[in-house]
């Protein structure tokens, strides 16, 4: 039984205005300014939304959880701010970095995916481009395992060492895909997902199965932060009414 539902995503910016600008345009969101001067991307499905908020440090490491992206080239990303990045291997996928320096993975198709619920052809111009999301992993099968029990959403295996959990209530995009890397988790991510309680669902049922409370709800924030069994963080929001 799913004990989370999907909510939003997360950025770290130093630069709100410019990170959120690119991948406004990236995505296919529009950008809505804060007043505290962080930014709010927001689509046509209420989870199509990410939230850029401003931290004081740079990015040092290589995105531990990062987009892979619906497009139509590289030159068009290139032309919003990102560039192109030494080739990893011979994927299916372009490497490339944001504005920021944040890694993503473009993927490049003739034609748009289909929107959901919907008979209109659609454009590359308004198309909504967020394919999935990827996380770096030391066992990709365990943490697959362990947010496949906690959205209660099927995981599926590779012989490439990847698990693509796919079916996530309220999720929107296709999948989240865990990759097993030899590098260990240093710093905070600087993408995170935000989750919903579901029904009776607690924080402690979260604790219970291996989660860790880094910042208890209180008076400043209406949220726990939390990690998973391999310390990568989220934001837990109580049961919506």
């Amino acid at each position: 039984m799913a004990l989370i539902s999907f909510k939003d995503l997360c950025f770290d910016a130093q630069d709100p205005v410019l990170l959120g600008t690119f991948w406004g345009a990236a995505l296919g969101l529009h950008g809505e300014a804060l007043d505290d001067g962080d930014m709010r991307l927001l689509g046509n499905e209420k989870a199509q939304s990410i939230w850029i908020n401003r931290v004081a440090e740079a990015k040092t490491v290589k995105h531990r959880v990062h987009l892979d992206v619906n497009g139509r080239s590289v030159a068009e990303y290139e032309a919003m701010g990102a560039r192109l990045l030494p080739d990893w291997g011979p994927f299916d996928w372009t490497v490339m970095a944001d504005p920021e320096g944040g890694e993503f993975c473009l993927f490049e198709r003739d034609r748009p995916p289909a929107r959901r619920h919907s008979e209109i052809e659609p454009s590359w111009d308004d198309a909504y481009r967020l394919y999935e999301l990827g996380v770096d992993a030391a066992d990709a099968g365990l943490i697959g395992s362990w947010w496949a029990e906690a959205f209660g959403a099927p995981l599926r295996g590779s012989d490439r060492d990847f698990y693509s959990l796919e079916g996530i209530e309220g999720c929107p995009f296709d999948s989240i895909v865990f990759i097993s890397v030899p590098e260990p988790k240093t710093i905070k991510n600087r993408i995170h997902w935000d989750v919903t309680l579901v029904g009776e669902a607690t924080v402690d049922d979260l604790v219970d199965t291996g989660a860790t409370i880094l910042r208890a709800q209180d008076e400043e924030i209406s949220w726990t932060v939390m990690a998973d069994p391999e310390g990568n963080e989220f934001c837990v929001f109580a049961t919506l009414g």
